[in-house]
């Protein structure tokens, strides 16, 4: 593809005047607005600017390379600004950066785009073209410069040396410096005479892949990465660690490191955490595994709880027994589909926090126990773990995994030990402790609720509020939520409506609680970017009563959001039952309020609308204390 297609001389502004990284951001952003690039200036700004918060996009000799993917931007394009004087933009050798190209990547950039503009930047590492850039007298020379094709990599540099490397590169975003480090490395080892070829983890996925033969004959790795990889292909070699900015700032030292006798042989049998380097170290941990199987739960949170949404919202009926769809109706097989992505949802948690510890073993165990986890009557329990049970399913697997890779195999059967015999005892074991050992006290736990629940009917109608509040935020549709549903369905049959009305109120809460708290926050940057696309979600699964919405933000944050959701529901729960509310149908939220199955209707949304905005609040605020709390602990570090 042209680079035509992604610029032109109207995207070139060759005297910078501001003086600060936002002001940078916001001229060159304007070229791009003008030019038609993107259609909210405002919301892209915002997008680059919180990609700089993540990894600074300064480099060393005057460069710098803001980039971001956003939904502003309305075909992929570069804009390239000047500052013939120069201004801090926080590059580590202290120079005044004085090139900066403005990446804008659309969310839904096909592959042939994001090669196009990541290959782009690797430009910059040619010294003749910053020289060109810097000394261009008009904006035809530096987009002649930009279409120069003449210099193009190759994907293996031969060695002169007999020296040869493997480099793996890869960024959260994977356009700019994923493509930067390779071909930093690649020019550097060119200069040195060394032999290298380098895999690029990409937006794109993973290329340039080395074969096990290159693997075997490679003196070292470098393993210049902001995200995981799989790096037990690489058990027995030499391994270092590392960040992609090392890798583009520091290239002839890093390869210099890698070929020393005293760099640590990386081993898939050992900890990982003792294999890396002390800048990669901070990245490990056990909130790194458990956003690894949030990030893959998310889809199947959405796809579910909307279709299910949609399919109640249009197809549902109120009857005694719950919103019901007619059987055999076209909305009756929406809403089997979502079903499929709720009940999936659970064991890919599982998998994929397993997966981030173990790797690909530990996999099908780990999505093996989160599915036994989820579904009670593997051990004798009305309800499942739910979404608890899951992230504890995938962190006990992840690490018997890793337990079970220490072992020494005999060779004639250790290229089966990674796809059948792991899986296989992985799986045996995490189900014998589910159902044996773990099973058999939630299963004692779920009936005491029951009887606890039983006992406090007749009592302060504010106590059992609050009870039931708290259960029904504590795990959103999980056990806890599950038996306090199932206790106040079996009372409607009797005739007491207003056990099931109270609890209607507090079940949306914790979903709307969570997509007001990122509408609110959006601007404090408590929410990431995905976090606030889920709210959106969150809110429509809310407003049909599915409180599985708040899911992925309890999982990521459990210490900030589940004392708010269980907070807000029971201030939610506890109104309904001062409210006298009665709810003649097993659902909850909104959506029961318009069908008419609520006897007091403005009072329930009152009820449902202060328990929200209840933990909204405590939710920002909580989180805030946890961030300070974290910067604080990473300052004495």
């Amino acid at each position: 593809m042209s680079l035509s297609n992604f610029f032109s001389k109207d995207l070139v502004n060759m005297s910078l005047k501001s003086k600060n990284k936002e002001g940078i951001i916001k001229e060159l952003s304007e070229l791009l607005f003008k030019d038609k690039r993107i259609n909210n200036k405002d919301s892209f700004i915002k997008d680059v600017l919180k990609r700089e918060e993540e990894l600074s996009t300064a480099l060393e000799d005057g460069i710098a390379i803001p980039h971001a993917k956003s939904s502003s931007v309305i075909k992929p394009s570069v804009a390239i600004g000047i500052s013939k004087e120069g201004m801090d933009y926080g590059a580590m050798d202290g120079k005044p950066t004085k090139i900066f190209f403005l990446i804008a990547t659309p969310e839904n950039a096909n592959d042939l785009h994001i090669k196009t503009l990541s290959k782009l930047t690797s430009k910059l590492l040619d010294e003749d073209f910053k020289k060109g850039l810097l000394n261009a007298k008009n904006e035809k020379e530096i987009f002649d410069l930009m279409n120069d094709n003449s210099k193009e990599e190759e994907s293996t540099i031969p060695s002169s040396t007999g020296k040869f490397l493997i480099g793996v590169t890869g960024c959260p975003v994977g356009v700019a410096h994923t493509y930067l480090a390779e071909s930093s490395l690649k020019k550097t080892a060119k200069e040195m005479g060394i032999g290298i070829k380098v895999e690029t983890n990409g937006s794109v996925g993973v290329e340039n892949i080395p074969t096990e033969e290159e693997i075997k004959k490679a003196d070292a790795i470098i393993v210049a990465c902001d995200k995981q990889v799989d790096l037990d292909r690489f058990s027995g070699k030499k391994v270092i660690i590392t960040g992609t900015k090392e890798a583009i700032d520091s290239p002839k030292s890093l390869i210099e490191r890698s070929l020393k006798d005293d760099v640590p042989v990386y081993s898939s049998k050992g900890n990982r955490n003792e294999n890396l380097s002390n800048s990669s170290k901070e990245k490990v941990g056990l909130y790194k595994y458990l956003m690894n199987g949030v990030s893959f739960m998310i889809p199947f949170v959405v796809i579910g709880g909307i279709l299910i949404a949609l399919s109640l919202a249009i197809g549902g009926k109120p009857t005694p027994a719950g919103l019901q769809i007619p059987e055999g109706s076209y909305w009756n097989k929406i809403l089997e589909v979502g079903a499929v992505g709720f009940k999936l949802m659970i064991p890919i948690l599982a998998g994929y926090i397993a997966y981030a510890i173990g790797d690909r073993p530990a996999l099908a165990p780990g999505m093996i126990g989160g599915w036994i986890a989820n579904e009670g009557s593997f051990y004798g329990a009305k309800a499942g773990t739910g979404f608890i049970g899951a992230i504890i399913a995938g962190f006990i697997v992840g690490y018997i995994v890793k337990w079970i890779k220490s072992w020494k195999f005999p060779k004639a059967l250790q290229p089966l030990v990674p796809i059948m015999i792991i899986p296989i005892l992985g799986s045996l074991i995490i189900a014998f402790l589910f159902i044996f050992v773990i099973g058999a006290p939630i299963s004692s736990l779920m009936a005491s609720l029951v009887t606890l629940l039983q006992s406090l009917s007749s009592g302060s109608l504010v106590v059992l509020g609050l009870v039931i509040g708290l259960m029904q935020g504590f795990d959103m549709g999980g056990p806890f939520g599950k038996v306090a549903f199932m206790f106040s369905v079996g009372l409607i049959a009797n005739g007491q409506t207003q056990f099931m009305g109270a609890q209607a109120c507090a079940i949306p809460v914790a979903p709307l609680g969570m997509g007001l708290a990122t509408l609110i926050g959006s601007k404090t940057k408590l929410f990431t970017k995905e976090e606030r696309a889920n709210g959106k979600a969150a809110l429509a699964m809310g407003l049909v009563g599915i409180s599985e919405g708040a899911i992925p933000f309890a999982a990521s944050d459990p210490l900030a959001i589940i004392p708010a959701n269980m907070i807000g529901s029971a201030v939610a729960c506890i109104l309904g039952f001062l409210f006298g509310i009665r709810d003649s149908v097993a659902h909850g939220g909104p959506i029961v309020v318009l069908l008419g199955a609520i006897n007091k209707p403005a009072l329930a949304l009152l009820a449902m609308a202060i328990g929200s905005v209840v933990t909204a609040f405590i939710s920002i605020g909580l989180k805030k204390y946890f961030n300070r709390r974290r910067k604080q602990k990473a300052a004495l570090a």
